[in-house]
């Protein structure tokens, strides 16, 4: 476990990540989520609405990246880590109270995916793109 550099937690709100899952074949699912969450500096954390080979690949291999990025100033990060997913509890009941503040016509959360960070890239345009930074 390692810990989110200060600076990629504060580019983190707002943003929409895009989630990268293998089955345990390595077949991979690239899916974004408009509902990636800083919950410290070691963990964030998504609701997994649409992606149901999100939810069947995380089952099956728990190994999951997860890139942010800003299109309109070039700059991105990659975080790697490993997944769970957490069906009941304070974390899944957060999360279902932040999406009432989303647009509606989502379905419910019926469950939200903790990510233990194992190590953060830079994957800003430039010659530091694809470093690891933490």
């Amino acid at each position: 476990m390692v810990s989110i550099p200060k600076h990629v937690q504060d580019f983190l709100p707002g943003k929409l990540a895009w989630v990268a899952t293998a089955s345990r074949d390595g077949i991979p699912n690239v899916t974004p989520k408009g509902s990636l969450t800083l919950l410290d500096e070691q963990h964030v954390r998504f609701a997994d609405l649409f992606s149901l080979k999100t939810g069947k690949n995380l089952l099956e291999n728990k190994n999951v990246a997860v890139t942010v990025a800003d299109p309109g100033t070039g700059k991105g990060y990659q975080i790697k880590g490993t997944a769970e997913i957490i069906n009941s509890g304070p974390l899944l009941d957060e999360a279902i109270e932040q999406m009432k503040a989303a647009p509606k016509g989502l379905p419910p959360v019926h469950h939200v995916v903790n990510i233990t960070v194992e190590a953060v890239f830079d994957q800003s345009v430039g010659p530091d793109a694809g470093k690891q930074i933490a």
